[in-house]
């Protein structure tokens, strides 16, 4: 079909025009996806971390909680765990850069990559040599890039109809005003 084979011919131009950035980018990505695909948190840990937060208060007990919310399979979860971080680094946390961290790992896997990445560069700003950081930024650029890449192809693919349509509009009326001289 004409739109696979469109869609195949705009991958392979893409991959040809790929820089050692966007390669880093992708490689970046796919250790990012395979690091926290194997960090999803069960619930039974979860729970467990939310009694300890329930039996013994404490803002430490509130960021290890909230922290491993930010890799939860629940979206709704990771929300949440936004919500309570940003708290934590409004009240003055130690650790702001781990809650900055954690919200931008949230925000990603949400699929939130620009907001993502504006976590990342401000962790970047106050330390940039933030490994982890680094990564998920690159991860993010690589998940914006792509997405950015496949609404110029969904307008591309919109933009063909839009004249074939055109086209044969053009020729049908052609036709009719044709046979009426």
């Amino acid at each position: 079909d004409r739109k696979t084979h469109y869609h195949q011919i705009i991958q392979i131009k893409m991959r040809g025009y790929q820089t050692d950035s966007s390669r880093q980018q992708d490689m970046a990505r796919l250790a990012v996806n395979e690091k926290l695909a194997a960090s999803v948190p069960s619930q039974a840990t979860l729970e467990a971390l939310a009694q300890k937060c329930a039996s013994k208060p404490s803002i430490d007990a509130t960021f290890e909680y909230a922290f491993c919310l930010t890799k939860s399979s629940s979206s709704e979860e990771r929300r949440y765990s936004i919500k309570i971080l940003r708290n934590l680094v409004n009240e003055g946390y130690a650790h702001q850069v781990d809650c900055i961290y954690g919200i931008a790992i949230a925000l990603y896997l949400n699929g939130e990559c620009d907001k993502a990445r504006r976590e990342c560069e401000a962790i970047l700003r106050a330390e940039p040599e933030h490994l982890a950081a680094t990564e998920l930024h690159l991860a993010c650029l690589d998940a914006i890039s792509k997405e950015d890449a496949k609404q110029m192809e969904k307008m591309a693919v919109g933009a063909g109809v839009a004249v074939a349509g055109l086209g044969l509009a053009m020729g049908m009326a052609g036709l009719f005003f044709g046979k009426k001289r």
